[in-house]
């Protein structure tokens, strides 16, 4: 057996990334590693295996299997998108948004899910309902549901399509993180991006074809009182209201943590 700090101090990959990978290994603490312990040969073997394709440029997220967002922490795998701060973000401003008592949101592209049970976690009382497009993605969602204990209703379809005709005219909130990247953009994005999450996850047409979906259709299904929240590209936001507004929405745009326009707010006029 080698020692934790043997292992430590013998990668090329940055300190912390190595204790998470340990980590991951070995489900000790930071504190146990760092005080130095046994790893068993297996461990090492696999230890090593995930420091290859981590320098190969696999996400580390992908290689621990699960990324923290907000108050929960969801499995991830190349099926979904990783979280960003940046959806947290829109997560922590649709709290803020919701209606006290019982409600119902509509996270649409839930994707890992991490949007959707986050709401639920941190607001028991609100119906929550998660969409996707893709089966294999729902299968993740639901995956993250049952380990958190926390019950959302998955439905499968594309766009509001998938939701119950019943819920028509009854949603409090749509929360949406859509595909808004160009598909002229594709090339450019890191390779990290580009070569491991899912490309539909992230790219669709000029990267605003979502957000015309959103303006065309979502009042529909919005409550008197209803709002649409939803993650846009940093470059978008004009563009984005300017859509809103021909379909007879009023909107805002909020910023990121950098100071970047990333978030859209929209009700129906």
């Amino acid at each position: 057996m080698d020692d934790s700090r043997v292992l430590l101090a013998g990668s090329r990959l940055p300190a912390h990334e190595v204790e998470r990978l340990l980590r991951a290994v070995t489900g000790a603490s930071r504190t146990a590693l760092l005080g130095g312990m046994a790893v068993g040969r297996d461990q090492k073997v696999r230890f090593r295996r995930l420091a290859v394709r981590r320098l190969a440029g696999e996400p580390l997220q992908y290689l621990e299997g699960t990324a923290a967002f907000g108050p929960i922490e969801v499995r991830v795998d190349p099926r979904v998108l990783i979280p960003r701060p940046e959806t947290e973000q829109l997560w922590d401003l649709a709290m803020g948004m919701l209606p006290a008592g019982p409600c119902t949101v509509v996270d649409l592209g839930t994707g890992s899910g991490c949007l959707a049970l986050a709401v639920k976690h941190r607001r028991p009382d609100v119906r929550v309902v998660a969409a996707d497009i893709s089966a294999a993605v729902l299968e993740v969602a639901c995956l993250n549901a049952r380990r958190l204990g926390l019950e959302v209703d998955l439905c499968h379809g594309d766009g509001l399509a998938a939701l119950d005709p019943a819920l028509r005219g009854r949603v409090e909130m749509i929360l949406t993180n859509p595909p808004y990247i160009a598909e002229s953009e594709w090339e450019d994005l890191p390779s990290e991006v580009r070569d491991h999450e899912p490309r539909s996850a992230l790219v669709m047409g000029d990267g605003l074809d979502m957000y015309r979906r959103l303006a065309a259709e979502a009042a529909h299904w919005l409550s008197p009182d209803g709002v649409l929240a939803a993650e846009i590209g940093a470059a978008q936001g004009e563009a984005v209201v300017s859509i809103f507004a021909q379909a007879g929405w009023e909107s805002e745009i909020s910023q990121d943590l950098s100071g970047r326009d990333r978030f859209l707010t929209a009700r129906p006029g």
